[in-house]
């Protein structure tokens, strides 16, 4: 069942909400991390604030790869493909939109998906 005007429109309030949201949690720490960084007398000290930023800049990273598939899903909606499984081309269930709204596949094919990277590791 393809989703509806009203459901299309839920997701793309929600997805830009989401988008912004990430984007200015990422402005405030990057305006963070540019500040002059803090220099510690005790090397433990030192070693414990750098591994501090170096997680953050993962987690940053991680959001950004995130505020892409956002901006992927927001353009298939637009295009009028929100919704569409990219392997197989059926629909994908509002309730696996709900949960996790910028999924390419419905259950199935990522299922399948799962299945063979578990059978190639």
């Amino acid at each position: 069942m393809a989703l509806n005007e009203s459901q299309l429109a839920e997701f793309e309030n929600q997805l830009k909400a989401w988008r912004k949201e990430l984007q200015d949690a990422h402005s405030k720490s990057l305006h963070h991390m540019q500040e002059d960084p803090e220099t510690y007398a005790d090397p433990n000290d030192q070693a414990s604030m750098e591994t501090e930023r170096d997680f953050e800049i993962r987690i940053k990273g991680r959001e950004y790869f995130l505020i892409r598939k956002i901006e992927q899903a927001l353009n298939r909606i637009k295009e009028g493909q929100y919704g569409i499984c990219d392997s197989c081309g059926g629909d994908i269930s509002y309730k696996r939109l709900k949960a996790r709204p910028v999924t390419t596949l419905c259950i199935e094919c990522k299922i399948e998906q799962e299945q063979g990277e578990r059978t190639h590791n």
